[in-house]
C-alpha cells in the first residue's frame, strides 16, 4: 500500500496544547496501486534473470486470465505461452537477451507486443504490450527486469484495420492501387535481375456507368465485387490481383510469356461473361475489357508497365468491348507521342515569351462589300521566327488539354486591340474546353468591366460541332455571354447538322455558313439547296448570315441575291496581320 499525503502549516495554541489543522488543509490522499493497475487493465512484474523467477502484482492472473500462477512463475514458463505469429514482435526475453545497447546505470528501455494465448486448450488470445528496463549484473548482461504489462486487443484491432486499408481495397478485399503498383514494382525489378518475362493485365468492368445510372451505386458495388471474385477464382496462385482504379482491375502475372498472358485474359473474360451476377435488383450482364503488357520486353520501368496497358485497354474498348489486346510497338504512335511532347513545349513556351499575337480577317456586307467586322484569328510566332496557323495549334493543343491558355491569352489580345480602336467591332473564337472554364468567364468579365463599351463590339464565336454537344449547356453559354453585353455567332453553321429547331433554340446573334458548302456553290445543286434554305430559315428567325469561303463573284452575287448579309474569304480579304480598320473602319452590324 502506497501513501501520499499533503504536508501542512500547523498552528500551536499558546499553552503548547494540541495542534489545529487549517480548514483550508487536503486530507490524506492513499493510493492503491494494484487496484489502479486492476482497474485499467495492467499488471507489473519483476524478472530475475539468472533464476528465472518472475514475481507479479496481486492482480496478475486477473488481467492475463491465466488459471494458476505457477503458468507465469518463471520466464521460461511465460514464454510458452506466446503465440508464435510472424507479423508479432520477438518475446521479452530474445528483446532483451539480445539488446544492443548497454546498460549504463539507469538500464534499457524496451517495448514490445506480442499475442498470448492464456489457456492453450481455449481460444482466448490477448494482444499484450510489454513495456519495461532491464538492468545490468556486473558482468555487463541482463541479470534484472521490471515493466508492465497491458492488454491492448482493441488498440491492436484498430491498428491492424488500418494496416488492411492502407494496403487493400475496402470494397474488393484485394490490395489497393498503391500495394498493388509495389508487387509491381518487385516483380519487375525480379524479372530484369533474373531475365525473365512478366506481365500486366489491366482490366475494366465495361458500362458501369450505366448500371449505376439504372440501378443505383449499391447496386454497382455489387457487381465490381462479384467480378473481383471471379477474376480471383480463374487467377493462377502466385499472380497478385488488385483494385486499380473505380471500374478498373490490375493483375500481375509472375513468369509470364506473351502466350500465357492471352490465355489468362481469354480465361478471364469467359470467367466473367458467362453468367449474369446477382444483385439485390435482380440479375445484371456483365462484361469486362482487357489491355496487357509483357515486361521487360515492351516496358521496362512501372510508369511504362502502366501507360503502356492503358493503351492497349483503350485501343481494345475502340475494336470491341468485351476483348482483350496486347500491347505492341507502334513507330506513329512514338512518333506522335514525341511530337506531342515537342508541341507541348512550344506552345508553352510561346505563351510565356509572348509569341502568340493575332492575324485579322474581314467580314464585309454582301450588298456594297464594305467591311462589317474582322474576326480574329491566332497566329503563333515560332522560335526560329516561323508563322504557325490557328488550324495547327488548335487540334494538338485541344488534345494536350492547353486550349484554354490559348483561348484566354487570344481573348486579352482581341479585347486590346478594341479598347484601342473605338469603333472596331470584331469577332473572338472560343474552344468548347473554355466555354465551362471559370477562368476563361472571370477573364472575360474583368476584361469587359475594365474596358467600358467594348462588350457590345465584341462578338464571340462557337463552332456549331461544339454547340450540338450539349444543347442546354450551350443555351446557357449563350445567355451568359449576352448577359455580359456581347453578340455570339455560331460558326461552321451544316457542319454538324444542327436541327433548325435547335438553331432557334440557341439563341445565337449570326448564323456563319460552313465553307464547305459555299465554295462549290455555283457547281453543286444540293449545296444551293442548303444554304438558300439556311438563309431563308435565318431571316425568319431574325439571325445575320454570314457565309464562308467566298473566293468569287459568281458565288457573291448568288448569296446577296438569297439575302445573306455578309461575306467573309478571299474575295473581300484574306487573313492578314497588318491592321485593315486603320484604313478603313468597320460599320455598326
Amino acid at each position: 500500500m502506497f501513501q501520499l499525503q499533503q504536508a501542512n502549516e500547523a498552528t500551536v495554541n499558546s499553552n503548547g496544547g494540541a495542534v489545529q489543522t487549517p480548514a483550508s488543509a487536503k486530507p490524506v490522499v492513499k493510493l492503491d496501486a494494484v487496484e489502479i493497475l486492476a482497474a485499467v487493465g495492467e499488471a507489473f512484474y519483476h524478472w530475475s534473470i539468472g533464476s528465472d523467477t518472475l514475481t507479479w502484482s496481486a492482480n496478475a492472473r486477473d488481467v492475463l486470465l491465466v488459471r494458476g500462477s505457477e503458468t507465469i512463475s518463471t520466464g521460461r514458463a511465460y514464454a510458452q505461452l506466446i503465440e508464435a505469429d510472424n507479423d508479432a514482435a520477438p518475446g521479452r526475453f530474445d528483446a532483451i537477451m539480445q539488446s544492443v545497447e548497454r546498460d549504463e546505470g539507469h538500464g534499457v528501455f524496451y517495448r514490445l507486443q506480442y499475442c498470448l494465448r492464456p489457456d492453450p486448450g481455449a481460444e482466448t488470445r490477448l494482444w499484450i504490450e510489454d513495456t519495461g528496463r532491464w538492468f545490468a549484473g556486473s558482468d555487463g548482461r541482463p541479470a534484472r527486469a521490471h515493466g508492465i504489462v497491458r492488454v491492448i486487443n482493441e488498440r491492436h484491432e484498430q491498428e491492424r484495420r488500418l494496416g488492411y486499408l492502407a494496403r487493400c481495397d475496402g470494397l474488393t478485399g484485394e490490395l489497393n492501387r498503391h500495394a498493388l503498383v509495389d508487387v509491381l514494382e518487385k516483380t519487375l525489378d525480379d524479372a530484369i535481375r533474373f531475365r525473365s518475362s512478366c506481365g500486366f493485365l489491366l482490366v475494366a468492368i465495361d458500362n458501369l456507368a450505366r448500371v449505376n445510372e439504372s440501378y443505383g451505386f449499391d447496386v454497382a458495388d455489387e457487381v465490381i465485387g462479384a467480378v473481383a471474385k471471379r477474376i480471383r477464382g480463374r487467377m493462377r496462385g502466385k499472380d497478385t490481383l488488385g483494385r486499380y482504379a473505380g471500374n478498373k482491375f490490375g493483375i500481375v502475372l509472375t513468369d509470364c510469356t506473351p502466350d500465357d498472358m492471352a490465355i489468362a485474359a481469354d480465361r478471364l473474360l469467359a470467367g466473367v461473361r458467362d453468367d449474369m451476377v446477382p444483385t439485390g435488383a435482380g440479375p445484371v450482364a456483365a462484361t469486362v475489357t482487357i489491355g496487357g503488357v509483357t515486361a521487360p520486353r515492351h516496358a521496362r520501368s512501372v510508369a511504362d508497365v502502366l501507360g503502356r496497358a492503358q493503351e492497349a485497354l483503350d485501343a481494345a474498348k475502340a475494336k470491341r468491348r468485351g476483348s482483350f489486346l496486347a500491347y505492341q510497338p507502334s513507330i506513329e504512335r512514338e512518333t506522335l507521342r514525341r511530337d506531342n511532347v515537342r508541341a507541348t513545349d512550344e506552345i508553352v513556351a510561346a505563351l510565356n515569351e509572348r509569341r502568340i499575337f493575332l492575324a485579322y480577317e474581314t467580314v464585309a456586307a454582301a450588298g456594297d462589300r464594305r467591311p462589317a467586322f474582322y474576326e480574329c484569328l491566332m497566329r503563333v510566332r515560332r522560335a526560329d521566327g516561323g508563322l504557325v496557323g490557328a488550324n495547327d495549334i488548335v487540334p494538338v493543343a485541344e488534345r494536350l488539354g492547353l486550349v484554354r491558355l490559348i483561348d484566354r491569352r487570344v481573348l486579352e489580345l482581341v479585347i486590346d486591340e478594341l479598347a484601342a480602336a473605338s469603333a472596331l467591332q470584331a469577332s473572338v473564337n472560343v474552344s468548347s474546353a473554355s466555354t465551362a472554364d471559370p477562368d476563361w468567364w472571370a477573364e472575360l468579365a474583368l476584361l469587359l468591366g475594365a474596358h467600358a463599351g467594348v462588350a457590345e463590339r465584341l462578338i464571340v464565336e462557337i463552332t456549331e460541332s461544339a454547340a450540338i454537344h450539349d444543347i442546354d449547356e450551350t443555351r446557357g453559354f449563350v445567355a451568359r455571354i449576352k448577359d455580359l453585353g456581347c453578340r455570339i455567332a455560331i460558326d461552321d453553321f451544316g457542319a454538324g447538322y444542327t436541327s433548325f429547331r435547335n438553331l432557334r433554340k440557341l439563341g445565337v446573334d449570326i448564323v456563319k455558313i460552313d465553307g464547305a458548302f459555299v465554295q462549290n456553290l455555283i457547281r453543286s445543286e444540293d449545296d444551293r439547296a442548303f444554304v438558300r434554305t439556311l438563309i431563308d430559315l435565318a431571316k425568319r428567325l431574325k439571325l445575320a448570315t454570314v457565309a464562308e469561303w467566298v473566293k468569287d463573284e459568281p458565288t457573291a452575287k448568288t448569296l446577296a441575291a438569297w439575302g445573306c448579309d455578309y461575306l467573309q474569304g478571299a474575295l473581300v480579304g484574306i487573313a492578314s496581320t497588318e491592321r485593315p480598320w486603320t484604313t478603313g473602319l468597320a460599320q455598326v452590324i
